[in-house]
């Protein structure tokens, strides 16, 4: 402890010795200026100086535009600024770019020179071979029409039946098994038949098409009007052969039914024969 004491004792001995600094004059070696100072008097000097520096420095880069120059300072506010700015800079030069072409053509409008639109020619062959490409069939219409066609062969709708006043001869709408029966007490004015897929639909009776449409209740439907007030309605089809308008003969197909790729509907083709405004039971009249 003794030790320290005296060591401390001459650090502080040091600290506190005073040094003389002269400036003499080296012709006549007369000392002009002197200052006294010490180690610590240095120290608290060099300090202080420091100190002010730093504060000075710091007020003039936070309380004058210096700071801006400073990398990677900025606010908010600045950048929307800069932001909103720039914005309507881009807007502005649109606008005069928009004006600056409207001028060159009412400057060339006034001197005559201005130029006439050019056409495009257009390539007639070209586009009679790409009316002919979409026109060809593809391959799976090709062979819906073949197999129909060889279904059809030798159909029934050939033969001409004269019906009277008191006999008609009715053609079963589709080959398959009735489901449910006619039933007026539980509203059901018609017959379900269960098909098989891609079954044909022909008419019961000569006569013309009166509707053709697709209803969100029964899919596809047809209704064709017969002599003698009969009204025959084909419902739940996936596609339909005939349109508003045409001529039918009995047996002739009209559209095609039963479970397919592009039926999605759980319901089976469902048939209805009316006359004069009423329902009639198809199994009547019609052998299944």
């Amino acid at each position: 402890m003794k030790r320290k004491a005296i060591n401390f004792k001459s650090l502080l001995h040091k600290l506190r010795f005073q040094y003389r600094v002269s400036v003499l004059n080296e012709n006549t070696l007369e000392e002009s200026w002197h200052l006294r100072l010490s180690r610590l008097s240095v120290l608290i000097y060099g300090s202080t100086l420091v100190l002010i520096t730093f504060i000075v420095l710091t007020i003039l880069i936070f309380a004058t535009p210096i700071r801006y120059y400073l990398p990677g300072y900025g606010d908010s506010g600045n950048r929307n600024s800069i932001i909103h700015e720039s914005m309507q800079t881009d807007s502005l030069l649109q606008q005069i770019e928009i004006q600056s072409g409207y001028l060159d053509i009412l400057r060339e409008i006034i001197s005559g020179t201005i130029k006439p639109d050019s056409i495009v020619s257009l390539d007639s062959v070209k586009l009679k071979e790409t009316a002919l490409g979409f026109l060809k069939k593809s391959r799976n219409e090709k062979n819906f029409v073949d197999q129909f066609e060889k279904d059809e062969k030798y159909n029934l709708a050939s033969i001409e039946v004269k019906p009277n006043e008191d006999m008609y001869v009715f053609f079963r709408p589709a080959s398959g098994v009735i489901s449910s029966s006619f039933s007026l007490i539980d509203k059901q004015y018609g017959i379900n038949i269960i098909t098989s897929p891609n079954e044909t639909v022909v008419s019961v009776l000569s006569g013309t098409v009166v509707y053709a449409g697709f209803t969100f209740d029964f899919g596809w439907v047809i209704q064709i009007q017969h002599e003698n007030n009969y009204l025959s309605i084909y419902k739940n089809n996936t596609r339909l052969i005939k349109k508003v308008g045409d001529s039918v003969k009995a047996g002739e197909g009209i559209a095609i039914t039963g479970e397919s790729s592009d039926n999605k509907s759980d319901e089976h083709f469902y048939f209805e024969l009316w006359k004069l405004g009423k329902p009639i039971n198809p199994e009547d009249v019609i052998i299944f």
